[in-house]
């Protein structure tokens, strides 16, 4: 369940009673369940919408119920966190959600074929995060990603190798788009932005949505985000999509950015090139500095340059 960017949330502020000692543990369960998140010990935060009300307002009375003292607010951040701020809070707890369904997935992988009952029950394990990822955390797509090869691996003949991600594709015009992704470009999201503008179209267009479901219009290409003409294949992040699609895997030295950013989007160890933290580094410093997706990316791009200059110069990527 996405919802838009908002500046209002609800906050329920609750005191328990020291007796049954359980319940301290069924309102955190609860409150897990519904994905509010924690600001401070008693006070959790839902963004504004009548769902979240309704659950607030129905914990509300379970605590009150217990012997316990609760009361729901309307709340504008103004000092000390951002709206930004909240917004990671929770899709942190959402990509540790997906990240577990991701690797539940895996290990059926290595001990495969995985049956049809543990496959639809991460099916609907991804269902009931996805309710809960209200501001469409990145990690869903790796959960995706390794719940569809499981797919493919259960109904695959036994004779036949597993299928890989296919390296052709029709031609794509790729000039004069509108690029669009979700809106707090990191790691995969600011590459992808700086690979189209140096590489592909140095006139192309950004736009930002704050929905991971977004249905384009004539003109544009979608990104890193869910259904996106350019995103996760496989075990490929989409700036590696990217690369392959728009036929620029001759260049060394952006396949070597590529396996750095794989390796901060994924993390799987597959290449552990050393200059990853590095590059780690910069993004998260970039980041740190603006919450303007533009800005970030234009930040980002002057290092960016300057690695594939790195990597150009060198005899050997490796």
């Amino acid at each position: 369940m996405i919802l838009p960017d908002t500046t209002l949330w609800l906050a329920l502020l609750h005191q328990l009673p020291a007796k049954p000692p359980y319940l301290r543990v069924k309102i955190w369960r609860r409150l897990q369940a519904i994905g509010a998140v924690p600001l401070k010990n008693a006070v959790h935060v839902l963004p504004r919408s009548p769902e979240s009300e309704a659950a607030f307002r129905d914990l509300l009375e379970e605590i009150t119920a217990s012997g316990g003292e609760a009361i729901m607010i309307e709340a504008r951040l103004l000092v000390g966190q951002s709206d930004s701020d909240v917004r990671l809070l929770f899709d942190t707890a959402r990509d540790a959600d997906y990240d577990e369904i991701a690797q539940a997935a895996r290990r059926l992988l290595e001990t495969g074929p995985a049956s049809g009952p543990d496959i639809t029950k991460l099916q609907r394990r991804l269902e009931e995060v996805g309710r809960l990822d209200f501001f469409g955390a990145h990690g869903r797509q790796e959960a995706e990603a390794a719940l569809a090869e499981l797919d493919r691996q259960r109904y695959q003949h036994p004779d036949v190798s597993r299928s890989e991600p296919s390296d052709v594709s029709e031609p794509l015009n790729l000039l004069g788009r509108t690029w669009v992704t979700r809106s707090g470009v990191h790691v995969d999201r600011i590459a992808c932005a700086w690979l189209v503008r140096r590489f592909i179209d140095p006139d192309a267009r950004f736009k930002f949505v704050d929905s991971r479901h977004y249905d384009p219009v004539d003109g544009e290409f979608r990104f890193d985000m869910v259904d996106a003409e350019f995103t996760h294949e496989g075990d490929r992040c989409s700036f590696e999509t990217l690369l392959l699609r728009a036929s620029l895997t001759d260049d060394p030295a952006l396949v070597a950015i590529g396996e750095i950013i794989h390796e901060l989007d994924i993390g799987d160890g597959k290449f552990a090139r050393p200059e990853t933290a590095g590059v780690g580094a910069m993004l998260s410093g970039v980041c740190a500095s603006t919450d303007d997706d533009l800005q970030r990316i234009a930040m980002a791009s002057d290092t960016l340059n300057q690695f594939h200059a790195f990597f150009s110069n060198r005899k050997s990527d490796r």
